[in-house]
């Protein structure tokens, strides 16, 4: 038997039908959402660390690296070929971050979803223009 349809068979899916706005359920959907899970504390953590790597993205690209660049010999290429890494596992842990939050029906789900969207905004900017650096 197919694999959706069981959980479409599924009294917790036919509840979650009826009782999510379709907001929710089309989020739900996009991120690949099934059933709600009770993990609000592995939430928070996925939140403070996917934070955390982006910001340490942003201290590496504008404050450690422009610092070091005279002891490094003024390597143009050093900073975009770490913030390039860096910059996509920080957008595959806010990725992550945001599936936790609807996972565990978070009642701060679309605002913590508000905030990931714009530092991803932000993050694929700088990856992107990492990699023009690095062409």
């Amino acid at each position: 038997m197919d694999a959706s349809l069981e959980v479409a068979a599924s009294p917790v899916a036919a509840a979650d039908r009826f009782t999510r706005r379709p907001a929710d359920r089309f989020a739900r959907k996009l991120l690949r959402v099934r059933t709600p899970e009770d993990g609000q504390p592995e939430v928070h953590n996925i939140f403070s660390s996917s934070i955390a790597l982006s910001a340490t993205r942003c201290l590496l690209s504008y404050i450690v690296l422009p610092v070091l660049a005279p002891w490094l010999g003024t390597l143009p290429l050093v900073g975009p070929a770490i913030g390039v890494p860096v910059g996509i596992l920080a957008l595959v842990f806010d990725v992550r971050a945001i599936r936790r939050f609807f996972q565990a029906d978070h009642r701060w789900r679309w605002v913590a979803a508000a905030l990931y969207v714009v530092v991803m905004a932000m993050v694929t900017a700088l990856v992107a223009r990492d990699i023009v650096q690095l062409a």
